[in-house]
């Protein structure tokens, strides 16, 4: 128990491991990719790569969303799983937790690139994420001695708005003056047609997902 931060990893070891654990089904789910991302020296090259994460999204996001075992936390194992292709043993993915309090940090580093990424989940009845994200990022950055970075929001909201509108890339400028590559994803199983039609079916549902998931 880490003060002010909640449940923590805190073997190195588990750390590793319990992630691989988690995205074992979505990595084993997601088809070949092909490393688009890959300058012709063999470096990562970060615009490549968000092009690349958000096709695959588009075509592949919701299908691995519903292969994910828990779903409360499926969008952050399938981003998960496709960085961990991405390194494909030549780079690593550092992971730092506060799911309890609707975070998660990931740093990618391969080669000479590091690049920082925030996750956050846009909950049903919550406010737009952003301006939380944006510090919650900067303060990363800043641990990590970088002047830019992603933060990738999931919109679990449900029904709204259509899908397309949930699929979109921006730049931004953090409070620290870190630039910032905004990236919005749909991020709920709702649009996978397994849960009821009916709102407070659906809610319902969807709650007991969640309750099983524990």
């Amino acid at each position: 128990m880490a003060p002010g931060a909640g449940l923590t990893i805190a073997n190195p070891i588990y750390r590793e491991v319990l992630p691989r654990a988690l995205t074992f089904t979505p990595d084993a789910s997601m088809p070949r990719i092909s490393p688009t991302w890959l300058d012709a020296d063999g470096s990562l090259n970060p615009d490549r790569l968000l092009e690349a994460f958000i096709d695959f999204w588009r075509q592949h996001g919701e299908p691995l969303l519903g292969s994910a075992p828990y779903h409360e936390i499926a969008p952050h194992l399938v981003l998960m799983a496709f960085l961990q292709r991405v390194v494909n043993g030549n780079g690593m993915i550092e992971r730092e937790y506060a799911i309890g309090r609707g975070r998660m940090d990931l740093c990618l580093r391969y080669g000479a690139l590091t690049l920082g990424l925030a996750l956050k989940v846009w909950r049903e009845g919550a406010a737009d994420p952003l301006a939380e994200g944006l510090a919650q990022l900067d303060g990363y950055l800043a641990g990590l001695g970088l002047d830019s970075g992603w933060l990738v929001i999931f919109d679990r909201r449900m029904g709204i708005p259509p899908l397309a509108e949930r699929l979109s890339e921006e730049e931004q400028v953090s409070p620290g003056g870190r630039r910032t590559r905004v990236v919005r994803l749909q991020g709920d199983i709702d649009l996978l047609g397994i849960l009821p039609k009916n709102r407070t079916e659906r809610a319902a549902a969807r709650q007991s997902m969640i309750i099983s998931s524990r």
